[in-house]
């Protein structure tokens, strides 16, 4: 019963936000698939994208580096560096400006401060450490019958939700600001590119969603788990 991949209730919980995030993970994968298979007509790499949209918004002090694998594409705002995956830097595809649109978002959120971006940057220590230190005390908690401890562990795992819930906004505004640029600088052209970077950026925001998702029902999960415990306790 303390062992909750074990558990029948923690399979009802998990379970369909499990099959959202497979859900997601494939909807994502169809659509850069299916757009990167689509030229733009710019004939721009990603890469080169990502520099005109650089220039264009004043982005001087932003570098654009390499990253290894796929879809791997990030913005650090501590170094200042669009990286951006190799299919990415070099693709002349409606996915590639799109994906590189998007982390150029990043850093326009970054040069003006955004709020949520700067919440979500404060929140990375904590869940650095809750994410790690939660799991360990939900786990004694429960093995020595502690359940105040079990519950200060949810409470640090909790940090997990609050940080996907803070994402959720930085990603969505990222993927808008994205859009905009893409037309305005006019490295996408017409209503059927427009629609492939809508795909794109639609279903890497749904990940997102499902992210925040399968967060809320875990710790859901342990707090019906630990207030169960305390019921049969003062019964």
């Amino acid at each position: 019963m303390f062992f909750p991949f074990f558990n029948i209730n923690y399979l009802i919980y998990m379970l369909p936000a499990f099959l959202l995030m497979m859900l997601a993970q494939f909807l994502v994968t169809s659509a850069y698939r299916k757009w990167s298979q689509v030229p733009v007509r710019s004939r721009m790499t990603g890469a080169d994208a990502a520099r005109r949209m650089a220039q264009s918004n004043g982005l001087y002090n932003v570098r654009i580096e390499g990253a290894s694998g796929q879809l791997t594409d990030n913005y650090d705002p501590r170094d200042k560096v669009l990286h951006l995956s190799q299919d990415v830097a070099n693709g002349q595809s409606v996915a590639s400006v799109a994906v590189a649109a998007h982390e150029l978002g990043h850093a326009l959120q970054d040069q003006q401060g955004y709020l949520p971006l700067r919440l979500r940057a404060a929140l990375v220590p904590a869940v650095s450490i809750g994410s790690t230190l939660g799991w360990v005390l939900i786990f004694v908690g429960l093995l020595i019958n502690f359940t105040g401890l079990a519950w200060l562990g949810v409470a640090f795992f909790a940090a997990g939700t609050v940080f996907a819930l803070a994402t959720l906004p930085v990603e969505l505004n990222a993927s808008a600001r994205a859009r905009q640029i893409l037309v305005n600088s006019g490295i996408i052209m017409g209503e059927d590119e427009q629609k492939g970077v809508n795909s794109v950026l639609t279903a890497a925001a749904f990940t997102y969603v499902a992210a925040l998702a399968t967060s809320i029902m875990q710790v859901l999960y342990y707090v019906t788990l630990l207030g169960g415990l305390g019921g049969r306790r003062r019964s």
